[in-house]
């Protein structure tokens, strides 16, 4: 099931989006995520969030602000069950187009977003790390414009 996040829900989602992160970002120190833990908490509740719930619990959450997915995140034993799959398709609900960013280092993470209708728009370098990350966007109906600057 998907639902609206609930203020009881705060330090389950926080878990979820620190061991992704770290699981997927292992090209960055452990310490540049945790010292985003606050932040990231204190943000999430004027956010959309979208959490999925089943029997087992707390599965994964999907962040928005506005037409920006800012986060998409599935516990690592909860993976290639079609969880981020059905977190996307409901943010895409009532949208014509839908943003993100996404580390070029993260590739089962780009694979993913393409294979969901995502194009790369751009290739810039991310200020805070240093790294390249991918500006990544969908349109409804597939109406995909041409490749920006940078893309691959």
């Amino acid at each position: 099931m998907i639902r609206a996040l609930r203020p009881e829900d705060l330090d389950q989602v926080m878990q979820i989006w620190l061991d992704a992160n770290l699981e997927a970002h292992c090209f960055l120190p452990e310490s540049y995520w945790c010292d985003h833990m606050e932040e990231v908490r204190a943000v999430l509740p004027a956010a959309q969030v979208f959490v999925y719930q089943d029997w087992e619990g707390l599965q994964g959450f999907a962040g928005l602000t506005g037409d920006y997915l800012a986060g998409l995140f599935v516990r690592r034993a909860a993976r290639s069950r079609g969880i981020g799959r059905a977190l996307l398709e409901r943010a895409k609900e009532g949208r014509e187009s839908l943003t993100l960013h996404v580390y070029r280092e993260n590739s089962p993470a780009v694979r993913f977003y393409q294979r969901e209708g995502f194009a790369i728009r751009a290739a810039e370098r991310e200020e805070n790390t240093g790294r390249e990350e991918y500006h990544m966007e969908w349109r409804r109906g597939g109406q995909h414009l041409p490749p920006r600057r940078g893309e691959p």
